[in-house]
């Protein structure tokens, strides 16, 4: 999957000159976290939420209002902004933007093309629809988990076994974090079945494969804000180990 194909295109950027109040205004209005700043049309620096509320007056200025307004209209973005700041071309993956952004402790990239324009932004919640996206959760319920062998038709076996006991796969994926050498865990979703045809299902996986664990993710139970989350009896209700 490419940056270009999750970004979002043509984000508002300001000039290096611009004011500090219209830093705050842009991100207020729109509810931005960061703005990339430029020169020329070029990509010069960024400038987050952070950033304007370290160069803002805390409440307890002593300076009235107009002061304070005259104050924010003086400061440049250029005097408060991270210069020189890390980007990503559109046709480069988003893996490799989400490892940028791990590596760095940063939320999210201005993405430029090869004259350094700004073409677009990629944030963490890009790369959560991406996660989102490749897992299918939104097709698909149960997730089962195995540990297997590198040797090659281990998968390819396991999925016939799922499509022979009337599994319909959504996606499978697999890792090699803390691992074993020759080792991997397969994580595989399934779209919804009768939970007397999966519990069939889950035993005769159990007979051929290592499982680790299944659960079955409860899409109209997501917490909202303000929502009180599931209680810790809840969750383990869900999970079946």
């Amino acid at each position: 999957m490419l940056v270009k194909e999750w970004m979002t295109e043509d984000p508002i950027v300001l000039d290096e000159n611009a004011s500090i109040m219209k830093a705050v205004q842009v991100m207020k209005e729109h509810g931005m976290r960061r703005i990339p700043v430029v020169r020329d049309g070029k990509l010069v620096g960024i400038v987050t939420d952070r950033d304007v509320r370290e160069a803002t007056p805390s409440k307890a200025t002593a300076l009235d209002v107009h002061e304070l307004y005259y104050l924010l209209s003086e400061i440049k973005l250029k005097d408060i902004m991270t210069p020189n700041p890390i980007a990503i071309h559109p046709d480069e993956t988003v893996e490799y933007a989400a490892v940028i952004m791990l590596e760095n402790r940063i939320s999210g990239l201005p993405v430029v093309d090869e004259e350094n324009h700004v073409v677009g932004i990629i944030t963490q919640t890009d790369i959560f629809k991406v996660l989102i996206n490749i897992t299918g959760i939104y097709y698909g319920p149960w997730q089962i988990a195995f540990e297997m062998g590198t040797q090659p038709g281990t998968i390819s076996e396991l999925v016939k076994e799922v499509r022979e006991k009337g599994g319909r796969i959504i996606s499978v994926l697999t890792s090699y974090e803390g691992m074993e050498p020759e080792k991997r865990r397969v994580y595989v979703r399934l779209a919804d079945m009768p939970e007397e045809k999966f519990k069939e299902l889950i035993n005769e996986l159990k007979q051929k494969f290592n499982l680790l664990y299944w659960v079955k993710d409860d899409l109209s139970q997501i917490p909202r804000k303000g929502e009180t989350t599931k209680s810790p009896e809840a969750l383990e209700a869900l999970l079946k180990i």
